[in-house]
């Protein structure tokens, strides 16, 4: 049984000790530094916190998306299905991009070719990597609209970008990220610059998708609603580092680090989804610390912290564990009441 993920489900992506580090004007700094989990089969997990904070940078990570050369993974393991990723050949890694790990990232309207249907970009990615013919790739593309329910998906085939509203590209991003049925689907906060309702129903689509594919799903977000809607288990991450991992309601419900705790008094409507508490809305001091000082070996929140001791200025806390999986890097997270 896997430590981190709270369940006896086989880990299908097991990430271990991870540290990216990426070179700056002012040196090399850690964006990632010292990450594990474990994802099973079917399964997700929302990855929640500020901007900066490093989530984004993970899937980077996992996908072999680093920026070159200034980015490179520095220690740890990527298995994927017992494979090493981090040790892998740009060959392999493209290979597995697309194929049995894909991603969609924030910006639909910059990820999609204006200059080409949508049709021919969904199709496009079939030839390239299932080696369909014109007429079956162009067929299966209007199967994929359709699963993305996109009206009149043999109409819509046909159309460019611009004509789209920009739900219906981002739905379009996710058809084209589950065109050759990947395993892992990482969603990079898929619900940028969209209204409420449109968020609200790429979400349901996200969960839909999941449960008819079997696609385990990793979410990127500074949502906790987000989170609260669509995920299992969560891992919140400050300044590169793991601040707590656990299953969404247990986190909630009783955060064991005071980041955390931040995070869900800022969203007033919060605990509603989840119980019947309404707590006074609150906000996080301060901003996240520059990459310059990722490195540090003390507590990179005390700073911010109302907690915070000479022990959190001077040292780096370890991880916590509690029961169902449920852990924090806090030097009081057995002491915190939720």
């Amino acid at each position: 049984m896997n430590t981190h993920s709270g369940t006896s489900a086989p880990a299908l992506l097991s990430v271990k000790n991870l540290r990216v580090e990426i070179k700056t004007r002012d040196g090399v700094v850690p964006v990632i530094d010292d990450l594990s989990f474990d994802l099973p089969e079917g399964g997700n997990i929302s990855f929640v916190g500020e901007s900066g904070c490093g989530k984004s940078m993970t899937a980077l990570a996992l996908m072999g998306l680093l920026p070159q050369p200034a980015g490179r993974i520095a220690a740890g393991n990527i298995l994927f299905d017992g494979e090493d990723l981090a040790r892998a050949t740009d060959a392999r890694l493209r290979e597995i991009r697309g194929n049995d790990i894909s991603m969609i990232f924030q910006e639909p309207m910059t990820s999609l070719n204006p200059v080409y249907t949508i049709g021919e970009q969904i199709a496009e990615v079939l030839r390239r990597h299932q080696g369909k013919s014109r007429k079956e790739a162009h067929a299966r593309a209007i199967e994929l609209l359709d699963s993305v329910h996109i009206p009149s998906p043999q109409l819509r085939v046909d159309d460019y970008p611009h004509q789209l509203s920009g739900g219906q590209r981002q739905r379009v991003m996710i058809a084209i990220a589950l065109a050759c049925k990947p395993r892992i689907l990482i969603a990079d906060e898929p619900t940028t610059a969209l209204d409420v309702t449109v968020q609200a129903q790429i979400f349901d689509l996200l969960t839909e998708l999941r449960e008819v594919t079997g696609t385990a799903i990793i979410l990127i977000t500074h949502d906790m609603g987000a989170v609260a809607q669509m995920s299992e288990r969560m891992v919140v991450m400050y300044a590169g580092r793991k601040a707590e991992e656990g299953r969404v309601r247990d986190v909630i419900q009783q955060p064991r680090h005071p980041y955390t705790k931040g995070l869900i008094s800022a969203v007033p409507h919060l605990l509603d989804t989840i119980t019947d508490d309404r707590p006074e809305l609150l906000e996080i001091p301060g901003i996240v610390p520059p990459l310059t000082e990722f490195g540090r070996p003390n507590c990179l929140f005390a700073s911010r912290c109302d907690s915070a001791t000479e022990k959190c200025q001077a040292a780096r806390p370890g991880e916590i564990a509690f029961d169902n999986g449920h852990s924090s890097a806090c030097f009081y997270a057995d002491e915190m009441q939720p």
